[in-house]
């Protein structure tokens, strides 16, 4: 019988024992065992905390972040394996979509969340406090990434999902995992781990996967650890208790299944819209994933008067629902996981059902397409309805986790708040109406024992996510039964697994450890203009003081006539009287433009753009004849990913100060510019490409390809006349769909893929050589390159085709050559 593995300590190893045996929940058949009995758990938290930890903490938020879209990128070719083995799990492909592509969806929105974060390892948090009131003694919080492990203990419904949807938090964070995936669906998230472990894109000890009950995994945490639990609320009450966590203060974050609810406004009567889209979001809450979600829709909170078109809506509904092989097409609902699951559910039901009515389903009677009814753990969705919901309180006691609901009525909008709320806590609750007075106060009376609401209606029905879906973006937990916790949340949920200090000191040392320019912190005098700088060369507190420039009546009033603003301080000195102004004054705008002038850097250099304005403020007026100057000090350095035809670079901000003549604070502001980043590569032109290739020698071999030397030169000289146009006749090769992202390659910094064939050469096998020798051919390539200048200063508008890339002016053929260039240098070893 196949044992699952486990992967610790940096190697695939197997459980001793028998372990728990895994059935495919379709068939009824064997898939293996799963074991964690002789493992060394301690030794495997203490891995990730050293291990994975340290190279998960040095990495800025940007590397964590390229690192998790990389392997979002890799995971998402290898889908397709991944579905034929959820089906065995009794998902549907539908439901599988959710645990794999929203699992791999996760990794995607989580790896965007660099963008909010510093290029550093940790993050500064919040407005800098002023503790001194003249500003030479500050505060700010930081957050760092905790030393320890994220334990995750996850339920056996989203093996794939609620994997990656903790590990990507903490991976962002710089903090390692160690998996421990529910036993009944463990196999799954086994091949995922292994696919991952094997695509090397993860540091070493950032994952571990424990495959089986591993019941002593919390004897051993440690204060800088995080615990996070999803399953049952009775599990995560016993899990909560234990003492280690008490004992060493872990963080502890539990989402439990929850009697969940959706109401069905007053106004949304048969015949709305509102009403046919609550009737379809209940179908759909209650057979997705076979109604094993931890979101389900439970309760089914509807006006008195349309309980009987509520259960007849649903009843024809539930009637177009398939059930069976989730492998088939036309099957709509699969299997639950596991026979357990079955015989809990049906329990469960028949605690429900002492007081409720079942008006749908049978528990003893089931029809499947495709499969054994006996042998897979199918059952029927059932329908229940309680007439007296707030007397019998099981239906808001007892969870039955798979496709079942309850109908409930209310008289009174705080009716069904106050039965919304007899759950004790959810995970999601949700609302459909078309009036947003009913919205308003259920949501705002309501929030309090919801971790999330939906407002569902007409006007968002096609964009909507559901009542069910939790987001990356959005916080996924809830109060009281939903146990207390919070996941995701994007910024929030990765400030989980870091540790928030309060840091004291001058603005000169706490900028140099935030890495942002702090008011009143001592400038660092640049030698040159800021601006003449690419932006790994800016650093935080880079400063210059400009010029003065005197404000005259005139500027003021052709700024007033330029932009018509004409409010009196500026254009109508005999109203004065009795306002804060004592003369004509300047516009606030006219100031800010003035010291852009002042501060502007006005040749051509790596700035690219203004970016934009985040603060500005005027502290005292400036008047006509007043003179003022201006401190430009860098303040911030974002990183910036690199997007359509434009070269690469990121985002500067500055701290914009002006000063009157007296020396006195007029105005601040921070503006941000879009600033080129270096070229990794080395400029090779004609003016020295005649050095670099005297170092070629005919015998030189390759560190990679075929191509002799001579081949290298020619291939080089036939691409350069291909871009003066005395080459053309050839078709551009790739797909016009693809074009304009190919082309965009062009202006990124990465290096050309090594071995990649062009589609104008014979793939395996060496052109035939034109020249004579390999002098000859170096001679030819100058020649190609004086004569490629040549022809551009005559046609500077032209544009040429390459093979490859499509069509291409000048400046992008010029970008294009350095690349090639670097390239097969590179390959002939010819780079200094």
């Amino acid at each position: 019988m196949k044992k699952l593995e486990s992967y610790i300590n940096g190697k695939w190893v197997s459980g001793s024992g028998d372990g728990t045996i895994m059935h495919d929940a379709v068939t009824g058949e064997i898939i293996g065992v799963s074991s964690t009995e002789g493992l060394d758990v301690p030794e495997v938290l203490q891995y990730g905390r050293t291990k994975g930890g340290e190279i998960l903490r040095k990495m800025t938020f940007q590397e964590r972040g390229n690192m998790l879209k990389k392997l979002a990128l890799f995971l998402t070719k290898r889908k397709e394996e991944f579905y034929e083995l959820s089906y065995r799990s009794g998902a549907t492909r539908v439901d599988s979509w959710i645990d794999i592509e929203g699992g791999f969806g996760n990794l995607f929105a989580n790896a965007s969340l660099r963008k909010l974060f510093p290029n550093q390892p940790y993050h500064v948090e919040g407005d800098p406090i002023d503790l001194s009131r003249g500003g030479r003694f500050m505060a700010h919080h930081i957050l760092v990434p905790k030393r320890g492990v994220a334990v995750h203990i996850n339920a056996f419904n989203f093996p794939i999902w609620g994997m990656l949807e903790k590990c990507a938090v903490n991976w962002m964070a710089g903090v390692p995992s160690v998996v421990l995936p529910a036993p009944q669906t463990a196999y799954l998230t086994e091949a995922v781990v292994r696919v991952i472990i094997d695509s090397g894109i993860l540091p070493e000890g950032s994952l571990q996967l424990l495959s089986g009950m591993t019941k002593n995994i919390l004897d051993t945490v440690e204060s800088q650890d995080v615990v996070t639990f999803t399953g049952s609320a009775h599990t995560g009450r016993i899990l909560k208790a234990h003492p280690r966590l008490i004992e060493e203060s872990v963080p502890f974050t539990m989402e439990a299944d929850s009697l969940n609810a959706s109401i069905l406004g007053e106004d949304a009567v048969p015949g709305t819209i509102e009403f046919d889209l609550f009737i379809k979001e209940v179908r759909k809450e209650m057979t997705v994933k076979s109604g094993q979600k931890c979101t389900a829709i439970r309760r089914i909170i509807v006006p008195s008067n349309l309980v009987e078109d509520v259960q007849i809506a649903l009843g024809k509904q539930l009637d177009r629902v398939t059930i069976g092989d989730p492998r088939l097409k036309e099957v709509r609902m699969g299997a639950l996981a596991s026979k357990q699951q079955v015989e809990s559910f049906k329990n469960n039901i028949t605690a429900i059902a002492k007081t409720a009515q079942m008006v749908y389903g049978n528990l003893d009677k089931i029809e499947t397409v495709g499969a054994d009814a006996e042998k897979g753990a199918f059952v029927s969705p059932i329908l229940l309805r309680e007439d007296e919901p707030f007397k019998n309180t099981n239906v808001h006691e007892i969870e039955a986790f798979g496709p079942v609901s309850t109908i409930m009525p209310y008289d009174t909008l705080d009716d069904a708040i106050t039965l919304s709320q007899m759950g004790k806590g959810s995970l999601v609750s949700s609302i459909f109406t078309y009036d947003d007075t009913i919205a308003k106060e259920f949501v705002v009376e309501a929030a309090s024992h919801h971790g999330r609401i939906l407002v569902g209606n007409r006007e968002n029905a096609k964009q909507s996510t559901g009542h069910g879906s939790p987001l990356p973006m959005l916080t996924h937990g809830g109060p009281g039964r939903a146990g207390g916790g919070e996941e995701m949340g994007g910024m929030r949920g990765i400030k989980h697994y870091m540790q928030r200090c309060a840091i004291q000191g001058t603005p000169t040392t706490l900028t140099e450890i935030t890495g942002i320019y702090q008011a009143n912190s001592a400038y660092k005098e640049s030698e040159n203009h800021p601006f003449s700088y690419h932006w790994e060369d800016i650093e935080p507190g880079m400063s210059i003081k400009t010029h003065k420039r005197t404000v005259t009546d005139t500027d003021i009033i052709n700024f007033a006539n330029l932009t018509w603003d004409h409010f009196y301080a500026h254009t109508d000195i005999t109203s004065l009287d009795g306002s804060i102004f004592e003369k004509r004054t300047a516009h606030g705008y006219f100031i800010l433009a003035a010291a852009a002038g002042l501060f502007v850097y006005p040749n051509k250099g790596p700035v690219a753009a203004n970016y934009g304005l985040e603060e500005c403020r005027f502290l005292r007026p400036i008047y006509h004849n007043d003179t003022v100057y201006v401190r430009l000090t860098c303040k911030q350095k974002i990183d910036r990913d690199h997007r359509g035809k434009e070269l690469p670079s990121g985002i500067a901000k500055w701290f914009v100060e002006v000063f009157d003549q007296d020396d006195e604070l007029a105005a601040i502001a921070t503006i941000l510019t879009m600033v080129q980043k270096k070229s990794p590569f080395i400029q090779v032109d004609r003016s020295n490409i005649e050095g670099y290739l005297s170092k070629l020698k005919e015998d030189a071999k390759p560190n990679w390809g075929l191509m002799t030397a001579q081949h290298m030169v020619e291939h080089i000289e036939k691409t350069i006349r291909i871009g003066a146009g005395q080459i053309q006749n050839f078709e551009i090769a790739t797909p016009e769909k693809y074009l304009e992202r190919v082309q965009e390659m062009i202006y990124n910094h990465k290096q050309m893929p090594r071995g990649v064939y062009h589609p104008l050469m014979k793939e395996g096998q060496l052109e035939e050589l034109v020249h004579e020798d390999l002098t000859s051919a170096k001679a030819k390539l100058i020649e190609a390159l004086d004569e490629f200048e040549a022809y551009y200063k005559e046609n500077p508008d032209a544009i040429t085709k390459n093979a490859v890339f499509g069509e291409m002016n000048k400046f992008e053929w010029d970008l294009l050559n350095v690349k090639h260039l670097n390239h097969h240098f590179e390959q002939f070893n010819l780079l200094d």
